[in-house]
């Protein structure tokens, strides 16, 4: 891996996405930075740049078909192969309580959570199965995991929630069924931690660099890496 490897990020303007690009982007890759808004994007794509990495920024709402396929259009104009795809964008859904949530409050977070990574994966497949080897890190959470969340040892059986965490637990499962059926990719998700954000109000423990070391992890696995597993920064974890 030097710098002709690709990699395409969304959600990428801040937070967890914008790290991974400023990562990846330090291992001399050419990356993509996706972001929806255009202006915010744009400006983190520019400040990257400016610090002497390849950084490209490509409009991409995650939630349109229409902005996802000119997504593709943009990429493969400027690539002919994509060597890693990291779908990092995401949306808590406000967190309300179980017994307050309805059916309504899990139709956005599934449609970013959820149908979207499936939508851009399937995008860019033939980007992807143009490389010569091919990575897909789905960025999961552990509050997806049944038995993390079910743990009275860890922060994340303190959470609870409908519509986030069960997205998550979807993802998880899309995971692991891409990786049987498309063993020429390897495909991977990363539960980033409870890490200091914008989507947690800055309320986790880890900085946004520990926060994506299981990311870059997988963005970089070697042939030998593995696929259809779930791992955080120190290692596999429960499903």
């Amino acid at each position: 891996m030097n710098a002709t490897t690709t990699a395409l990020v969304t959600g990428a303007n801040k937070g967890l996405g914008r790290e991974t690009v400023r990562r990846l982007g330090e291992l001399g890759w050419q990356i993509f930075l996706g972001a929806r808004d255009a202006d915010r994007g744009k400006q983190a794509a520019t400040e990257l740049a400016e610090q002497g990495f390849n950084v490209e920024f490509v409009h991409l709402d995650v939630t349109s078909a229409e902005s996802i396929a000119a997504a593709v259009a943009a990429v493969g104009a400027r690539i002919t192969a994509l060597d890693v795809l990291i779908n990092n964008a995401g949306v808590g859904g406000g967190f309300p309580a179980p017994q307050d949530t309805q059916a309504a409050d899990f139709r956005t977070v599934f449609e970013t959570n959820v149908f979207a990574p499936v939508q851009v994966t399937h995008a860019f497949l033939p980007l992807l199965r143009a490389a010569t080897q091919p990575r897909v890190v789905m960025v999961s959470s552990g509050m997806g995991s049944l038995a993390i969340t079910s743990d009275p040892n860890r922060v994340e059986s303190t959470m609870t929630n409908l519509p986030y965490t069960s997205s998550k637990s979807a993802l998880n499962m899309i995971t692991s069924q891409y990786a049987r059926a498309l063993p020429e990719i390897q495909i991977n998700a990363a539960d980033p931690g409870y890490t200091a954000t914008d989507f947690n109000g800055h309320a986790g423990y880890q900085n946004l660099t520990e926060g994506t070391d299981a990311i870059v992890e997988l963005a970089t696995l070697g042939p030998d890496g593995p696929t259809g597993g779930y791992f955080d920064r120190q290692g596999t974890i429960p499903w």
